[in-house]
């Protein structure tokens, strides 16, 4: 018998994302939504393929653990096949209420002898029966005594032994596990609308194509969306909306961007917080997107184009050379690549890709990037340095080093940053929960907020 139409894909992306570094969301996409399987697929098939990748991504470390107590070699050792075999029918039975045992078997052993590793089948089959009666016992009853704090969290909450080790040292144990738990929980899908008076006319059309609509958590113009595929609606091909959290949908404001203005965004891919500083600033103002891959700047203009934004001039460039140009901006936003560690609910497989000597690699790359960027801010201008990350290396430090060091630039006091983000706010939040006092940058957690980690500091150039 073969192996549902989920499994399948759920697998194939396991796969890519295992071995050929992808990510699980954009591989996701190219199946659910626009590949060949797409229009054909059920919604609740589609559900469960999400449902599986994810899951298995996010519960990685914990699933190797339980199948390395009924095999003889670490998991990988094992034909990268035969592990996601495995990590798929232990997710299953442990995490999936509606899911049969006996399916989450059988359907496993048919997906090793669909990878021709028809040889494992019995190993996958004998193993997964065995785990099969501890499915839903406590993880902690299998731990060894003795353990270290973070070895033991590591495990339990499925994360990598260093990061949780740095974050309890800094964050302390009931912060750190609120971190835990938020990374392993499905992150909203956080939708905007682009036309403000067609915003209720957009979310009638939404549910009625089958989606759930709910508020958004953190903006005015954000909203959730469930039980389908927003980028499968009439609302999305016609440009009306955009998949984007909303924490990263803040980030733009900040900037303040008025009609006219001149803007600068240099590490623009995916193009999300561009098309929100294009429609700031308007057919009078100018918009220069930068990034250094071309298949990427070659995604925003069909981005663009599918958002109507034509006031947007794409550019491919190292931001950490010096920048080919001439003209100064009035507004910057340097949205930095990190090590997205604000992300992890979202993209899963970052937690076991990031190596610790990874953080100040990328400190050094984003102190060349941001001292790029300063250079092409006019006297008088605004700048926004963010990232997706929530390590002290590609924030704090990053920015104290411009701080410390330069008398021509400041950090734009907490009240006047605030300023700028506060209409757009939702109206029951306290703009202290985003703006420290103490340094005025901007900060959302993913336990605290429901959206992705982001960090952002507002500077001036005087």
């Amino acid at each position: 018998m073969a192996p549902s139409i989920s499994r399948k894909i759920a697998f194939d992306v396991l796969q890519r994302v295992e071995a050929e570094g992808a990510y699980a969301s954009d591989a996701l996409h190219a199946e659910l939504d626009v590949g060949p399987a797409a229009a054909k697929l059920k919604a609740q098939d589609a559900a469960l393929t999400t449902e599986l990748t994810k899951g298995v991504l996010r519960w990685r470390r914990l699933l190797d653990f339980l199948i390395e107590r009924y095999t003889s070699k670490p998991v990988e050792r094992l034909d990268l096949a035969v592990a996601i075999a495995l990590r798929m029918g232990v997710y299953q039975m442990r995490f999936l209420e509606k899911i049969p045992v006996r399916a989450a078997v059988n359907e496993s052993v048919e997906l090793v002898k669909r990878a021709r590793k028809s040889s494992a089948a019995p190993l996958v089959n004998a193993v997964l029966r065995k785990i099969a009666a501890d499915a839903k016992s406590p993880a902690d009853k299998f731990l060894l005594p003795g353990m270290s704090a973070a070895e033991r969290l590591a495990i339990l909450h499925s994360h990598p032994a260093w990061m949780v080790k740095r974050w309890l040292a800094r964050l302390g144990e009931a912060q750190t596990i609120a971190l835990l738990e938020a990374n392993n929980h499905t992150p909203r899908l956080s939708l905007s609308v682009h036309a403000v008076e067609q915003r209720d006319e957009t979310i009638r059309a939404l549910e009625t194509s089958g989606l759930r609509i709910e508020p958004g958590a953190l903006l005015k113009s954000a909203f959730a969306a469930s039980g389908g595929s927003p980028a499968r609606t009439e609302a999305f091909r016609a440009g009306q909306i955009s998949i984007q959290d909303e924490a990263s949908q803040a980030i733009p404001l900040l900037l303040g961007v008025r009609a006219g203005d001149r803007v600068l965004d240099l590490c623009a891919a995916p193009g999300g917080k561009t098309a929100a500083l294009a429609r700031a600033a308007g057919e009078s103002g100018t918009v220069v997107a930068a990034d250094l891959h071309a298949h990427r700047l070659r995604a925003m203009a069909a981005q663009l184009k599918r958002l109507g934004l034509q006031n947007v001039q794409l550019i491919q460039l190292d931001a950490t050379s010096p920048l080919p140009l001439r003209a100064t901006f009035d507004k910057v936003l340097v949205d930095a690549p990190c090590s997205g560690t604000g992300t992890l609910a979202r993209h899963p497989e970052i937690r076991w890709r990031l190596r610790p000597e990874q953080l100040a690699e990328s400190r050094e790359q984003q102190k060349l990037m941001l001292a790029n960027a300063l250079d092409t801010l006019a006297p008088g201008g605004r700048l926004v340095y963010s990232t997706c990350s929530i390590e002290p290396e590609e924030n704090e430090e990053v920015v104290a080093h411009f701080l410390d060091s330069s008398s021509t630039v400041r950090a734009v006091p907490a009240a006047a940053a605030a300023k700028t983000l506060a209409p757009h706010l939702a109206p029951h939040l306290d703009l202290s929960e985003f703006f420290a006092a103490t340094d005025g940058f901007f900060r959302t957690a993913p336990s605290a907020q429901r959206t992705d980690g982001f960090f952002a500091a507002v500077l001036e150039k005087m």
